[in-house]
């Protein structure tokens, strides 16, 4: 499942693509399908959560050196402060001025890597940067307000325009997840992690493609949502949706 899952984000984010996230069930099978395999290692997947530890970076430098040059001011200002930090955390955890000026500067640091990465390449963002965590919410919020978020398989393209961006039915490689070979308790990761996304990014998927009345492909995008969890209600009322539309003349 893990290794289904890396392959099905990669299989959307284009060459040299940058895709941000900070769920460590995309991260973790990432770092094994590109150290390990040695597959799509041109595609730049950013941990946000990572980037808070300072040998993340010294991973960077030597995976990604191009990345690391184009942001290498606001990278630098911020791992100074992060080396601080780790030195003596105390003296941030008191000192409201200094805590804000490493927030600021982490900001600063994603908002130039994001801006920099697209200006060469595609530029992604996985669902859970979505899900309202408080520790990276100002550089959510600044990527919701200067993008449109097209859903593209398991990922959001980053896209500077409020037009529509087509793409391919995405062909997500699903096995066990959800066809009954293989069993998970309810607070297995694949059940309140994996199988929420895939389910989410179809759900996703529909409503984009309805809301520029594409509902032919909206219908199969619900539909697909509901083979891997007949309950939801989202995907039941978009396919009810596009449905009611497609008969209206």
């Amino acid at each position: 499942i893990a290794h289904d899952y890396a392959k099905n984000l990669l299989s959307t984010v284009g060459p040299d693509g940058l895709l941000v996230t900070q769920d460590w069930q995309v991260v973790s099978p990432m770092f094994y399908v590109q150290e390990i395999e040695h597959r799509r290692r041109d595609a730049k997947v950013i941990d946000l959560n990572l980037l808070r530890r300072s040998w993340y970076f010294d991973y960077l430098r030597r995976a990604h050196p191009d990345l690391i040059e184009r942001s290498r001011e606001k990278i630098d200002r911020f791992v100074d402060l992060l080396k601080q930090w780790e030195r003596d955390p105390g003296a941030f955890a008191g000192n409201e001025l200094l805590t804000q000026t490493i927030s600021e500067a982490f900001f600063e640091m994603v908002r130039s890597i994001v801006t920099q990465e697209r200006s060469v390449a595609p530029a992604y963002i996985t669902n859970d940067l979505l899900a309202g965590d408080t520790s990276n919410g100002q550089a959510t919020k600044w990527i919701t307000q200067n993008y449109q978020l097209v859903p593209q398989g398991l990922v959001f393209e980053l896209a500077t325009d409020s037009t529509f961006h087509d793409s391919p039915e995405p062909q997500l490689q699903t096995r066990g997840l959800a066809d009954g070979t293989l069993e998970f308790e309810n607070d297995d990761v694949v059940k309140l992690k994996v199988l929420p996304t895939y389910a989410t990014m179809l759900i996703n998927r529909g409503r984009y493609l309805a809301l520029f009345n594409q509902h032919e492909r909206a219908i199969v995008a619900f539909k697909e949502a509901l083979a891997l969890d007949p309950r939801l209600t989202a995907a039941r009322e978009g396919l009810a949706e596009s449905t009611a539309k497609l008969r209206t003349p």
